[in-house]
């Protein structure tokens, strides 16, 4: 009797001011959570893989009050993702951005009336800070699970939580296998930070956050129909080798082209990395050819290597036009032709002159600029590839040379629209003589203050 007194006058004098929480995912802190887990929540000890964080909630003398841990979202909640609104690729890459809290424990002899809401208020307070310390990024959304037979859930309530309904009453075995038990629970979510669901939907991630889909490896949606109809395309490639082993030509390029929409480094290593993380169905799409053991096999970097110095460029790239055409229709014939030259991050120095139409962005064809000259004659031989009869063809500043527009206008019928800069000052100068200035549409406000009205309004 006089225990159970003592214990209710410590609930009754604890002083939710001095109420702290402490990180608690080492050595002998990590060990205590565990066994207080162990000892007191009714699931017992967690099994967290992955990212994951202990916290110890603690009084002003330090005393143990409790334990908050979390980890990884779960792969796949139907509630959760509607809430949220992203698409299933989205999920996929972005899914580090929302951990679970898989336990939350009030030790029975040290609760006290608000302890659960003041602890977990200070916990969800510092979560995110904690997540970009330990694993160079933020978190945006937390959730967890309540039995419904064991807990009404008034303390994530009471913490500005939203409910969203019952889970299926599925519970992961392992990775990628779940068994029904039929108690479900109930689902709480809450935004960790404003708009964060606006965050996760949005078509690119803000900078801070783009960390995150970068470490997913990247995966390509398309199904096995839309593969073989790509390899079907690809077939028009001659081979340049006579005996053709595993992997034909046009399966190497087929890989290299979803590495392309999957928006993979498409590097030597990269491709082999890339064609390693295909599925055996996926490799038998693409075209590639079965061992003994009926296994479909990965190319290596070498073989990649190859095929970049062997291939026939002018077909590939007759064969990409083709496809485009047959997915795209024709080029629009009234559109801006605009010719510009990018370097490759790991192009060796080399960079791409490309020619496409704008705003459709329809891709007309490109040309290698060797490091031993410059974007100047490759554009010019680029114009011959090209329908510019009739067009309008845009150029930087470097492309504004008298030949160039001599042979765009009597050789091919096109129209030019170059630029020019204060460095080729003669040019500019005639220009501002004989060329008219066009009208602002939206004029410069007056300095001056005419009669009757405010400054700056006429």
């Amino acid at each position: 009797m006089a225990r159970a007194k003592g214990r209710e006058q410590s609930r009754l004098s604890l002083d939710l001011r001095g109420v702290r929480v402490e990180l608690a995912d080492k050595g002998k802190d990590k060990a205590r959570c565990r066994r207080e887990l162990a000892k007191h929540h009714y699931l017992g000890d967690v099994r967290a893989v992955g990212e994951q964080l202990f916290y110890a909630i603690k009084d002003a003398q330090g005393q143990w009050l409790g334990v908050c841990v979390f980890c990884a979202g779960s792969r796949r909640l139907r509630a959760r993702d509607q809430w949220i609104g992203w698409t299933e690729e989205q999920r996929r890459r972005r899914l580090a951005l929302v951990v679970n809290n898989c336990r939350f424990l009030l030790l029975p002899d040290k609760s006290a009336p608000n302890l659960g809401s003041r602890s977990l208020r200070l916990v969800l307070g510092r979560l995110s800070a904690d997540w970009q310390t330990r694993y160079a990024h933020p978190v945006l959304i937390v959730e967890t699970f309540v039995d419904p037979e064991a807990f009404c859930g008034t303390v994530y309530t009471a913490s500005g939580w939203i409910e969203l309904g019952q889970t299926d009453g599925f519970g992961r075995v392992r990775r990628d296998f779940y068994v029904q038990h039929n108690q479900p629970k109930r689902l709480f979510v809450r935004e960790l930070r404003r708009n964060a669901r606006r965050s996760l939907q949005a078509e690119r991630l803000q900078p801070a956050l783009a960390p995150v889909e970068q470490k997913v490896r990247p995966r390509p949606t398309q199904s096995s129909v839309e593969l073989r109809t790509l390899v079907g395309h690809l077939k028009g490639i001659p081979d340049y080798r006579r005996h053709i082993g595993l992997y034909p030509l046009w399966s190497l390029v087929a890989v290299s082209v979803l590495a392309h929409w999957c928006g993979a480094p498409r590097g030597q290593k990269d491709l082999a990395k890339f064609a390693k993380g295909l599925s055996q169905a996926q490799r038998r799409a693409l075209g590639v050819r079965p061992l003994a053991d009926g296994k479909y096999p990965a190319p290596s970097q070498p073989t990649f290597c190859r095929m970049m110095k062997h291939i026939d460029a002018p077909a590939l790239e007759r064969v990409f036009l083709q496809y485009q055409q047959q997915v795209r229709g024709a080029p629009p014939a009234d559109e801006l032709i605009v010719l510009d030259g990018k370097e490759p991050k790991a192009g060796g120095g080399h960079s791409v002159l490309t020619a496409v139409s704008v705003p459709s962005q329809y891709y007309l064809g490109s040309a290698m600029v060797d490091q031993k000259t410059n974007e100047i004659p490759v554009a010019r031989e680029l114009f011959h590839r090209l329908d510019l009869d009739g067009r309008q063809v845009s150029l930087d500043a470097l492309h504004t040379q008298t030949q160039t527009a001599r042979e765009l206008v009597l050789e091919h019928g096109a129209d030019y629209l170059l630029t020019v800069k204060d460095n080729q000052p003669t040019v500019r100068q005639n220009i501002e003589k004989l060329v008219p200035a066009p009208p602002a549409e939206f004029p410069p406000l007056s300095t001056e203050r005419p009669a009757g009205g405010p400054a700056g309004v006429q």
